[in-house]
């Protein structure tokens, strides 16, 4: 198997358990204890950390020099952070907050990206994006959330057409057992619609949250190798056009 350089942003820890002991990999997240603590369960040769706030441009930069200046390459990026905030009607937001949002959802995505485009044009390399069901289903109090994540949706469909040497694709990972999850539970509960809260809670109460390495590990196969026909799509981690991914 040809090792392979993918940088991964929000740490994204099921990710980067699948690609870490064949590949190489720079993480990227706001808190070095945290990614620090993951990238010492990998063989040290393998993993490079960068940590600092997406939202400065100087970060992006930074770990793909990182990657350049380690293995001379990388082939793929995968987009992985971001917040749900602020949980509030459109009437009762600020437009600041849906700023802020933005800024760490869509605008820091598009740094990344903007800075990664040289190497991944050199290795005809792969992005993707994390998404949401919330990008084409809207729940009330995520309108921030959702808009960015379509945000994405498109950016991925404007990579497509426009680096035609890149494949993009925006996935959508179902809903994962994370810490998001737990804050919509156990912060956010009392704001949202009480049927969309119930929905969450009756979710982890079921068993009906996804384990973070299922689409995790289809996300990293993707960013190893997502075929040129998917680029620009939107899909589903389950969806059958992935099948050969989820095995």
């Amino acid at each position: 198997m040809t090792s392979k350089v993918i940088i991964v942003t929000g740490i994204g820890a099921a990710v980067a358990h699948h690609l870490a002991h064949h590949h190489h990999l720079v993480l990227i997240a706001r808190t070095h204890d945290a990614l620090a603590r993951v990238a010492a369960t990998f063989p040290a040769d393998r993993v490079r950390i960068v940590a600092g706030d997406l939202s400065d441009p100087s970060v992006a930069q930074k770990a793909v020099d990182v990657a350049i200046a380690a293995w001379k390459r990388v082939d793929g990026l995968v987009v992985n952070h971001g917040v749900l905030d602020p949980i509030k009607r459109v009437g009762e937001a600020e437009v600041g907050e849906w700023r802020a949002a933005f800024e760490v959802n869509f605008f820091s995505a598009v740094g990344m990206i903007q800075a990664a485009l040289p190497a991944l044009r050199e290795s005809g390399g792969n992005i993707v994006i994390t998404s949401s069901g919330a990008a084409v289903g809207a729940y009330s109090t995520w309108g921030a959330y959702g808009a960015s994540k379509a945000a994405l949706n498109h950016l991925a469909m404007t990579l497509a057409v426009e680096e035609p040497s890149i494949t993009t694709v925006s996935i959508r990972p179902g809903v994962v057992d994370t810490e998001m999850q737990r804050e919509i539970r156990e912060v956010h509960q009392t704001i949202m619609d009480k049927k969309d809260a119930d929905k969450f809670a009756a979710l982890k109460m079921e068993g009906g949250l996804l384990p973070p390495e299922k689409p995790g590990h289809v996300i990293a196969k993707l960013a190893l190798g997502a075929p040129k026909t998917l680029s620009g799509g939107f899909m589903s981690w389950n969806d059958t056009a992935l099948a050969e991914f989820q095995d």
